[in-house]
């Protein structure tokens, strides 16, 4: 009984220490910028950081693309988007990321109904699915987190590059830091490594592409860049095993950042000034931070964009860069 309250205690402190931490780290972002006139993708905006980001924007008079997955969830996201913010410039989109035909059909819809897309804000995510693999025979999680993101960002460069200054933003996080690359086993070809370490290593792909696309668009007027939020309370985990996800809850509820404060970083990336030309970077807290030395490395970022246009069949026509 002694251990138990020990552990307890000794549980309770860190979670304490972590709340004041961030408090006391967490960057902020209270500019009265407007985006009116601008046009908005958010993936994943129904919950979380997407929400937030989505709702931060449309108060600032955007137009706000909601590309979701969840329909229903989405609907129930945009009304109260619509009515906290006033805004009736607010849209559903539908995309799953983890069916390469759906990023397919959302990016050819997109581009049929507008003309221009000033952000592309690259939020949606999982983690939890580890074992199951997707109708294009990719590994699901990963697709979702990176080929589908992937994907997206290249159908849509053209009118990225057309409504340029326009920014692409991907929410990737600390975790990259753990992550690797094996290109013998980057579709879990050969063996599926637990879900914290296939997270880890998608995030870290994430960065990897922010950092070999703003290479390749030097000189457009479009940038680009990656985030971590910092440790959020959101859905994100919610495909774990019930125990498991209740446990992580009851400790995310307390000790980490509100969606609404994760976001700030993302609306930071999407309106300020401050980050005008700035490219290839990863942020934290609304301040640039230091990326994994993998995350540098020039040679991994080439390779990986390479596989990945071959593991997603990509043909010429596909994109305007190669």
């Amino acid at each position: 009984m002694v251990y138990l309250f020990f552990i307890a205690t000794a549980v309770a402190a860190v979670l304490i220490a972590t709340k004041c931490y961030y408090q006391f780290t967490m960057g902020n972002f209270s500019s009265s910028a407007t985006m009116q006139g601008k046009t908005v993708i958010v993936t994943g905006a129904n919950t979380g950081i997407g929400k937030a980001t989505a709702l931060d924007l449309a108060k600032r008079g955007a137009k706000v693309i909601l590309a979701c997955r969840d329909l229903r969830r989405a609907a129930l996201a945009k009304d109260e988007i619509c009515k906290e913010t006033g805004s009736e410039n607010v849209e559903i989109m539908k995309i799953d990321l983890g069916s390469v035909q759906s990023v397919r059909n959302f990016a050819k819809e997109f581009l049929c109904k507008e003309e221009k897309l000033d952000v592309l804000v690259n939020n949606a995510a999982a983690v939890g699915m580890t074992h199951k693999i997707s109708q294009d025979g990719m590994q699901h999680e990963l697709q979702i987190n990176h080929f589908g993101p992937f994907l997206l960002t290249l159908l849509l460069l053209d009118v990225l590059k057309k409504s340029a200054p326009s920014r692409v933003i991907f929410v990737s996080s600390v975790a990259h830091k753990f992550g690797s690359i094996d290109f013998e086993n980057l579709n879990c070809e050969k063996s599926f490594p637990g879900s914290r370490v296939h997270y880890s290593n998608a995030k870290l792909a994430n960065v990897l592409t922010s950092n070999e696309l703003a290479r390749r668009l030097q000189g457009t007027g479009v940038t680009v860049n990656s985030v971590h939020p910092g440790l959020v309370n959101t859905e994100i985990a919610r495909r774990m095993p019930s125990l498991m996800h209740k446990v992580y809850k009851a400790f995310i509820g307390f000790a980490f950042k509100s969606p609404e404060e994760g976001a700030k970083t993302v609306c930071y990336l999407a309106v300020s000034d401050e980050v005008n030309g700035l490219t290839g970077k990863y942020f934290a807290d609304c301040k640039i931070a230091e990326m994994s030395d993998l995350a540098k490395d020039k040679e991994l970022a080439a390779k990986l964009w390479d596989k990945s246009v071959e593991l997603l069949q990509l043909q010429p026509d596909d994109i305007s860069i190669a």
